[in-house]
């Protein structure tokens, strides 16, 4: 759902760069699942607010001085998936696309979705094939059909693009 970048004042708070479209959606869970490299541990949300419209800032359970702040940045946040709003149809969220298989309307497997991004003006697919590697616009011109059940996202994309 997003990272902790930085601290935020003195008294504990933390900068937090949220993946969501929408910034404030991450302040309404009242606890989240914070960590990296795989070690995550559930802390609860003391306060919350919207800054400068982009970023989160927020004030953990048990961490109420700078220091305790800094030793967070770079940690993932998160929710449990159970807690997420259902996705509407041609909605998906990104953790369901990642290891899927991308092929062309040719048939013509292009690698597997490694990753997604956003880059400002859109999301780019990360495809992976090998040692190469494909970046592809997640914009409806060129995703065709995502097919979860499947496995397989398919693209208006050649090999040799």
């Amino acid at each position: 759902m997003g990272r902790i970048v930085a601290p935020y004042g003195l008294k504990g708070w933390v900068r937090i760069d949220p993946y969501s479209a929408d910034p404030g959606s991450l302040s309404t869970y009242p606890s989240w699942w914070v960590g990296r490299n795989g070690d995550w541990r559930e802390m609860k949300v003391a306060q919350s607010a919207l800054q400068h419209g982009s970023s989160l800032v927020a004030r953990l359970e048990g961490c109420s001085e700078r220091n305790a702040a800094l030793a967070l940045k770079g940690s993932d946040v998160a929710v449990e998936r159970e807690s997420l709003p259902q996705n509407e149809n041609d909605e998906f969220y990104w953790a369901d696309l990642v290891g899927l298989k991308v092929v062309n309307l040719k048939g013509e497997e292009l690698g597997v979705l490694a990753g997604l991004f956003e880059n400002g003006a859109h999301a780019v697919m990360r495809v992976v094939d090998g040692e190469a590697e494909r970046l592809l616009p997640f914009v409806d011109q060129v995703v065709q059909q995502v097919e979860l059940a499947e496995g397989r996202i398919r693209v208006e994309w050649e090999l040799d693009w």
